[in-house]
């Protein structure tokens, strides 16, 4: 590529919207302001409405024009993901189906979220120790993995069976205690 190309080709790095100096806002100020926005985009990708709403109304006020659109834009999406009516399940399996859904996508707080909310209505539903114990084995939790797994054979001996042809318990393979 020549030099004139190299020149004329736009840059890709993104970088924060140049804000002109104002006798209200620093550099310092606004690039402060820049970083709670990036704050509070992260905790809306991470599904953390009510703390990203938060941020953002916190943030409106100081906010350059820059990103006061985008910010009103995602309270609104905040307001919206936080009506959402509160999931229910007609049965522990349906929840543990949907638990084991957010597992295999690579959602492990809400998996193991639902998997504790079966454990809290459900005591004895030895299949929510087993995902509990799954979880923990893809997540490096070996302590944990085991103990939920041992109370999940105890519960049910066909868990031990299954534990043993799982392939989602190939890191704990060579651990003694797990068969």
């Amino acid at each position: 590529m020549t030099q004139e190309a190299r020149s004329a080709a736009p840059s890709r790095k993104l970088s924060p919207p140049v804000v002109a100096k104002s006798g209200s806002q620093s550099a310092a100020a606004t690039a402060a302001v820049f970083q709670q926005y990036q704050a509070a985009v992260q905790l809306l990708q991470q599904g953390k409405y009510e703390r990203a709403l938060a941020a953002f109304e916190k943030l409106l006020p100081t906010a350059p024009v820059e990103i006061r659109e985008r910010c009103n834009m995602y309270i609104t999406t905040c307001q919206r993901q936080l009506e959402r009516p509160a999931l229910t399940f007609a049965t522990p399996e349906e929840n543990f189906d949907y638990a084991v859904s957010k597992l295999n996508t690579g959602y492990y707080e809400e998996a193991r979220e639902q998997f504790n909310n079966i454990l809290s209505g459900y005591p004895d539903a030895d299949y929510a120790y087993y995902g509990l114990a799954v979880l923990d084995a893809m997540t490096g939790q070996a302590q944990e993995c085991l103990e939920h797994l041992a109370r999940s054979i105890e519960m049910n001996a066909r868990n031990r069976l299954q534990a043993r042809v799982d392939n989602d318990f190939q890191s704990m393979a060579d651990d003694p205690p797990l068969y």
